[in-house]
């Protein structure tokens, strides 16, 4: 029987992880929608804690006010890439005339981004509690409570991150570094929720598997990671053909991307070989109803599913609904392969 204080880390902890990958489908809902500038402003949304629905709500000279209000923020920014010896990057947001053009208002994108904000904050509230109610296993798991602090520690560099993307009218590196700080932050909430859960459930430490296993799950795992890298690099590559003035088709996109769709493309055969691989040796060693038996069927699942996305996006002219889910089932997978990998490497923590 869990202690209740136990009890209340593993609830809302849980409820977290969930939250975290809502947050992360608002997120591809605002990419595939090109809501992202639909808020000019930070925290606030033109200004207002609830955003207006129509043109007249809108401040007088908003566009002045937060064009200069961006300005000022992006030469901090960039004062701060100087200052890491980054000076070609910091010259291009200071030179780059595109990053503060102002978009015209459309009422659903501002409610877009604004429901992303407000399910952002909703996840923060959520991080902050699990800091607090971690610190009952500070005298007998310690990490748990580190690895919730940073947690919180993490996602307020995420939130300022949010800020920069917004300031930066969306530069596609930020993005990508965004994406990957919020596989982060998902990898530690699951990471504290194993350490907490395995602390009373002993079903959950009994396995027999070799180092071999092991590595094959770090493997895929790090190749999942790859992949959403890469994934978002021909995201960046479609926005910016998409946005060129070109008159392309949307089924045309893919063709002017170049080689990091092949790399992608390539990567994911290879990818979903090791995956299938690892199914059938885990199903070799563990019985149906374990723990590791029942996230590798649903490790193959996710694949299936993000394998029919990616023949969406390729061959029907990349539907938005097809992006947001191929972003969605990545961070799924990644977040399964990573409890599967903990699951297959308790042996050593015993």
């Amino acid at each position: 029987m869990l202690p209740p204080a136990e009890k209340r880390f593993l609830l809302i902890n849980k409820i977290t992880i969930v939250s975290l990958f809502v947050l992360i489908l608002a997120g591809g809902v605002v990419r595939s929608t090109g809501s992202g500038m639909g808020c000019p402003d930070w925290p606030k949304c033109f200004d207002r804690l609830i955003p207006p629905t129509e043109v007249s709500q809108l401040p007088e000279g908003y566009e002045e006010k937060y064009i200069a209000g961006r300005q000022k923020k992006n030469e901090r920014f960039a004062g701060m890439l100087d200052r890491f010896g980054n000076n070609e990057l910091a010259d291009r947001i200071r030179n780059d005339e595109s990053i503060l053009q102002h978009e015209p208002f459309n009422a659903a994108k501002t409610w877009t981004e604004y429901i992303n904000r407000l399910v952002g904050a909703i996840t923060g509230f959520l991080l902050l509690l699990c800091a607090i109610f971690s610190f009952t296993f500070f005298k007998t798991k310690k990490s748990i409570f580190i690895w919730s602090v940073i947690n919180v520690v993490a996602v307020g560099y995420q939130a300022w991150l949010g800020s920069i993307v917004v300031s930066t009218n969306l530069m596609p590196w930020i993005i990508t570094v965004h994406m990957l700080l919020a596989l982060v932050i998902v990898g530690i909430s699951i990471y504290t929720y194993f350490k907490a859960r395995s602390l009373r459930d002993k079903d959950l430490l009994i396995n027999h598997t070799s180092s071999g296993i092991k590595v094959l799950a770090a493997c895929s795992l790090l190749l999942i990671i790859v992949q959403v890298a890469i994934g978002t690099g021909v995201r960046e590559e479609i926005d910016l053909v998409s946005a060129s003035g070109h008159l392309l088709g949307r089924g045309e996109w893919l063709e002017q991307v170049g080689q990091v769709f092949d790399i992608h493309r390539s990567l994911g055969v290879v990818s979903a070989v090791v995956i299938v691989f690892l199914f059938f040796v885990v199903r070799s060693r563990f019985a149906p109803s374990s723990h590791q038996s029942r996230f590798t069927n649903v490790l193959l699942l996710l694949l299936a599913l993000q394998i029919g996305t990616a023949v969406l996006l390729a061959y029907f002219d990349i539907p938005p609904y097809a992006q947001t889910a191929h972003l969605v089932l990545a961070s799924l997978l990644f977040g399964n392969q990573y409890y599967l990998m903990l699951l297959l490497g308790k042996v050593a923590w015993k």
